[in-house]
């Protein structure tokens, strides 16, 4: 098995359950694998994956991990909590084929079950494929300590992002130690949930863009952000308080973040798009919003490495609180080309009863929007957003 362990996974797919759970246990949906690297997986590659994907079935909870979650995410209650040592996934939800070299992955089912799936699916197709191809890793623990003491020396707060695309579980697990040996306290910890526990660290992360994509479809897309917002607090009460802005542009997002959001959530997540320019916008937003920007983080999380994190860092020059989640170029650095690749939520219904809708991702990034072309046209048109 490549996921030997239930949290294995990342902190948002669970935290996001609990919401789902709590607000919308009806809710049905699709997801797909998005192949943006164009790869083509070698033959016998389904097989092997389907193989992967039956033995998830036998993934438990241990005493261990949810002793861990019970202590660390105070913010999920205990009813929760035994759910997830009761879960077991199943593989009915998932449908893998291979035609030539081109992979496709459909996840369906009720979304409080199958928004686990996501994160294990990628590091498994991720790490499989390096298998099958025949490439090993390279100077894993010079880089990553390498990395780590840069980050020190630039006093750049850090977590690692990087369960999706990691070259294998081995080579994040190296990694993680050598940042938690070397980064001192500018690490602050993971998304991933099990090797925070491994290591004694926090887990990170709050909500994923699959969250204000499910309530632009079922809400229309000029209330989607509000919405989206609202509900989060009306779960979680001001805990896991950084917010997506770009699932359908940040200038829209800031459009209808309000007061109440703003002074309550603590802070942002940039994912694409300039981050210097985000960076004004964002303290821009808070100042006329009457609002300390030291008071508040921007997180920056797309496509990060050392240079872009100084660029950044420099730019930011105290201004704000910056933060860094970095992913591919932690667990995904030791000389192989990264899997370009996504699992999207693409359609949902708000019961298993009514017909889908599209879900649709745009982003400040055209090259990363998702989904139905027609459906993005008519996000533009309805938010009036020019390319």
């Amino acid at each position: 098995m490549i996921i030997k362990h239930f949290t294995d996974n990342d902190l948002y797919k669970f935290s996001v359950m609990l919401a789902i759970q709590r607000l919308y246990p009806w809710a049905y949906v699709k997801y797909e694998f998005i192949n943006r690297g164009k790869t083509l997986f070698p033959k016998g590659f389904a097989e092997r994956l389907q193989k992967e994907v039956n033995a998830m079935a036998k993934l438990k909870m241990t005493k261990t991990e949810k002793s861990f979650i019970t202590q660390k995410c105070y913010y999920f209650d205990p009813v929760f909590i035994d759910f997830l040592e009761g879960y077991q996934y199943d593989p009915e939800e998932v449908k893998i084929t291979l035609e030539n070299g081109e992979l496709k992955v459909v996840v369906e089912g009720y979304w409080y079950r199958t928004v686990l799936w996501e994160v294990p699916l990628m590091a498994i197709i991720s790490e499989l494929y390096f298998q099958m191809t025949n490439i090993s890793p390279e100077n894993v623990e010079e880089k990553a300590i390498n990395k780590a003491l840069l980050l020190k020396e630039m006093e750049a707060d850090h977590s690692d992002f990087g369960t999706r695309r990691r070259f294998s579980f081995d080579v994040h697990n190296r990694i993680i130690a050598c940042l938690k040996e070397h980064s001192g306290t500018y690490f602050k910890g993971t998304s991933n949930v099990y090797l925070a526990m491994k290591y004694n660290t926090t887990p990170i992360g709050t909500m994923p863009h699959e969250w204000f994509m499910f309530h632009g479809a079922v809400y229309g897309y000029r209330a989607a952000n509000a919405k989206a917002l609202d509900a989060w607090v009306d779960v979680y009460q001001g805990s896991l308080g950084i917010t997506l802005t770009d699932t359908y542009t940040t200038e829209t997002f800031f459009q209808s973040f309000n007061l109440k959001h703003a002074k309550l959530f603590d802070g942002v997540r940039w994912d694409s798009g300039d981050p210097l320019a985000y960076t004004d916008n964002t303290i821009r937003f808070y100042e006329e919003s009457r609002i300390d920007p030291l008071t508040k983080t921007i997180v920056y999380s797309d496509s990060l490495n050392l240079d872009r994190i100084k660029e950044i860092k420099q730019y930011v020059n105290g201004r704000i609180h910056d933060a860094y989640g970095i992913g591919t170029f932690f667990s995904n650095d030791v000389g192989a080309k990264p899997l370009n690749m996504v699992i999207k939520l693409v359609q949902v219904k708000y019961d298993a009863k009514n017909k889908y809708q599209y879900a649709v991702k745009l982003s400040d990034t055209p090259g990363k929007n998702t989904g139905n072309k027609e459906e993005i046209e008519l996000i533009k048109r309805t938010l009036g957003i020019n390319d």
